[in-house]
């Protein structure tokens, strides 16, 4: 199965073109879901086919897709069903601890979403489409804006993360000892449920961050061409490499045509300009030229509006085939340098914007307003931190083995 995630700045014609691929490749031949989270009547009116709020649960946080096309099926994203389900469950598991606080607990009808429930609900709704019995060939999504997007990307290893910190598994092994410690203290201990709870939401996470890291899962920019269009993504892609994500193409959007014009002769010269500009610097990704149809496509075939999806699908074409992902790497420079170079592929990454720390066992590496905790490899974890520098698109941090911990040679 394959996944298409498409998102690009603000304004740059994300719905449009998320609902383009997903009717290109139905066209093709293939069995499509486009899931959305956008709660207005846009995407909706871009198929030119209602999407029905609600319906989901927690098995499927999406509502009932809905056949826009034959081979393409829609549906959005139910977040406040799922923060419901969440939210439920996180009470349930948690009562005896709510006893001990003396909290009362919540009606289900007093759960309402908070911030942040949406970027959950679009991960479940992502795993769910990929759940067994699920019959989709391909799976785009009409996600948020791009640093949203690398946020959201970003949200299962550090939810894992944060699981791993605050609920150790190994803490379960003491669990025996709670039944000694309550007498003791004259009060109950944390219930077993909760470990039970943070193991369960551990495998859900992990079971998403799969579907991230497949091979068939690539990332889709959406962008104007613009004499700010580089500047708006350079940052977007420094994040998505960071985390590991494939870019699977870039769409240079509303590309208008010559005219007699002054005014649309000058705009199409400089996207001509920012377009070259964008070729240079993305070399192998695919870039995909749509053009500017005069009005926002309405509809399949028009018969919602002026224009229909038709065009734009044609323009789109088939989904690329997946890159390869941006692995670090480590370089073997004992012999020469008495040196091991960590290379980490971090394309559109500047200089002044790069920040690292080593903590423990981690470097903790941030570009731009993204951080990641990246586990060393074996061998660095035995070397210290000698330098950095930004190459060919890639940050490469030197480590020097640390003579009280490098295995000693013979002489």
């Amino acid at each position: 199965m394959r996944t298409v995630l498409v998102t690009g700045p603000g304004g740059a014609g994300r719905t449009t073109v998320a609902a383009a691929t997903a009717l290109a490749a139905a066209r093709a031949g293939r069995r499509v879901l486009l899931l959305t989270g956008d709660p207005g009547p846009v995407p909706g009116a871009v198929l030119g086919t209602p999407l029905p709020d609600g319906g989901g649960d927690a098995r499927r946080p999406f509502g009932p897709p809905v056949e826009a096309a034959p081979g393409l099926w829609a549906a959005r994203i139910a977040t406040g069903e799922h923060f419901t389900a969440l939210a439920g469950e996180l009470q349930e598991r948690g009562a005896a601890l709510f006893d001990l606080l003396g909290a009362a607990p919540l009606d289900p009808e007093e759960f309402t979403e908070l911030p942040g429930a949406e970027p959950l609900a679009l991960l479940a709704a992502l795993r769910a489409a990929h759940g067994a019995g699920e019959r989709w060939e391909l799976v785009v999504v009409d996600m948020p804006p791009g640093h949203d997007t690398v946020r959201l990307l970003a949200l299962p290893g550090q939810l894992r993360r944060y699981l791993r910190r605050l609920l150790p598994p190994e803490r379960q092994a003491a669990r025996a000892l709670r039944p000694v410690l309550a007498q003791l203290a004259g009060v109950p201990m944390p219930a077993q449920r909760l470990y039970e709870l943070a193991g369960r939401w551990d495998a859900e996470l992990a079971a998403v961050q799969d579907v991230l890291d497949a091979e068939g899962t690539t990332v889709h920019l959406v962008a104007e061409p613009g004499p700010l269009t580089a500047d708006a993504l350079r940052t977007v892609r420094a994040g998505l490499a960071l985390h590991g994500c494939r870019l699977g193409a870039l769409v240079a959007n509303r590309l208008l045509p010559d005219g007699d014009d002054p005014w649309q002769a000058g705009r199409a010269e400089a996207q001509r300009t920012a377009l070259k500009g964008l070729y240079e610097e993305y070399g192998a990704v695919p870039v995909v030229e749509l053009p500017h149809f005069g009005r926002d496509p309405l509809g399949i075939d028009g018969s919602a509006g002026p224009g229909g999806l038709d065009g734009p699908a044609a323009a789109v074409g088939p989904v690329p085939p997946p890159p390869p992902a941006p692995v670090p790497t480590v370089e073997d420079r004992l012999a020469e340098d008495n040196l091991l170079v960590w290379r980490l592929p971090l394309p559109g990454a500047e200089r002044d914007r790069i920040g690292l720390v080593r903590r423990g066992d981690e470097l903790i590496v941030a570009v731009g307003p993204f951080r990641r905790a990246l586990p060393l490899p074996s061998a660095l974890r035995r070397c210290t931190v000698s330098g950095a520098g930004l190459r060919d698109g890639a940050l490469c941090v030197r480590f020097t083995p640390d003579p009280e911990l490098w295995p000693r040679t013979g002489r």
